[in-house]
């Protein structure tokens, strides 16, 4: 790619737009409850985000490696941010579920975009290191969004302060320069459906993809479930079993920031191999000592810490080997992910309505036990594939 942008200017569009994907994902958590006082159908939205999410997911790939990154991530800034108003200024359910659906698509958009944004333009000496700060930029976004609908009672206010910082981006998206679409600066190697269909096939892919299935289902699951199994197992009260996802998105934060220094002095499989460690260690706090919430916040927050470094890393391996088409490898690997969390949080549904919620903890270190298993194959696949070419 020629350099006639600046990679500083363009990283932090990538930041700001993977803020905003932090609060789509949790837009509905914060709000829904008085939503559904006004709206009572208003609690089977969550369904409707799902679903455009899995498809932004699964659209943005090819088109911005065909049509470059500005105007997708600006568009998908826009979609969300009407998205975002719907939800403030209707109590129509048609309405809502517009909106809802424009939150998901839009975030999709940009979570898979931004993190092809900065595989793209960072080499393999920088690439995990931004990454992984990239992702502390999406807690961020999800932190001032809770910390934005708990202070302030009237939720419309705080979806309005949120659409305005989108607008401002939306204008800081056009004004900047992006590079240019991969497929565009390729002249005569163009990849050809052949080349779609091997990389689609690739074991590289795959096994990345089914690292981050393992770590979604982990991530979904843990953040989904861990308040009902502290209430019913620990007899917590409620207002401390959700506080403790607080202190989730608190060590996830702290963690990212974290594995931008760690990646630069140990191996990044020996850096996610502790992280993991740590986030096991979390989960067994958690199975001993449920009914204390001072032990559970700081057992959350280690768990938190340690989901914080199998995206950067997994996700730096595969933007490597798949330069030319980053973006339609980033969308696999995604939506591969995303059905691992949708399993994840529909078979643990059922452990709980069958009363077998005892077991969670148990399925947690199970999903952890994968990622470490199947992330070192998945590395070796890629450096494999990467030496080839």
């Amino acid at each position: 790619m020629t350099n006639n942008y600046s990679t500083e200017k363009v990283n932090l569009a990538a930041c700001l737009g993977i803020a905003f994907f932090g609060v789509a994902m949790l837009s509905l958590g914060a709000i829904l409850p008085p939503l559904v006082k006004a709206v009572p159908e208003a609690i089977g939205l969550p369904k409707y985000m799902s679903v455009g999410i899995i498809l932004g997911t699964v659209l943005f790939g090819p088109i911005m490696d065909r049509y470059g990154y500005k105007w997708l991530l600006t568009i998908s800034a826009v979609i969300m941010m009407a998205g975002l108003i719907c939800l403030a200024y209707s109590v129509d359910m048609k309405v809502l579920i517009a909106g809802i659906f424009c939150v998901g698509l839009g975030g999709g958009v940009l979570n898979g975009e931004t993190n092809a944004i900065v595989s793209d333009i960072y080499d393999d000496t920088k690439r995990g290191r931004k990454m992984s700060v990239l992702g502390a930029c999406y807690c961020i976004g999800a932190m001032l969004w809770t910390l934005a609908c708990y202070f302030i009672t009237d939720y419309k206010i705080p979806l309005f302060i949120f659409a305005s910082l989108m607008l401002a981006s939306v204008i800081y998206f056009i004004i900047i320069r992006f590079p240019k679409a991969k497929l565009a600066e390729v002249k005569e190697d163009k990849p050809t459906t052949k080349d779609y269909t091997k990389m689609f096939l690739s074991p590289a892919l795959l096994l990345v993809a089914f690292t981050l299935f393992f770590q979604s289902g982990f991530e979904g699951t843990s953040g989904s479930y861990t308040t009902s199994y502290l209430t019913r197992a620990g007899n917590l009260a409620e207002s401390s079993a959700i506080l403790s996802l607080t202190w989730f998105t608190v060590g996830m934060m702290i963690g990212r920031f974290a594995l931008s220094s760690f990646l630069k002095k140990m191996k990044d499989m020996a850096v996610l191999t502790v992280y993991m460690i740590i986030a096991a260690i979390g989960v067994g706090m958690i199975y001993f000592f449920s009914n204390s919430a001072a032990t559970v916040w700081s057992a959350m927050a280690l768990i938190g810490f340690g989901v914080g470094a199998t995206y950067p890393v997994m996700l730096s391996h595969l933007g490597g080997v798949f330069r030319k088409m980053s973006g339609s490898a980033f969308s696999a690997a995604i939506f591969i992910a995303l059905c691992g969390q949708f399993l994840g949080n529909f078979l643990v549904g059922k452990m709980f309505n069958s009363n077998s919620f005892l077991f969670f903890p148990i399925v947690l270190v199970a999903m952890i036990a994968a990622v470490l298993i199947i992330a070192p194959i998945a590395t070796a696949a890629c450096k494999r594939l990467n030496n080839k070419e």
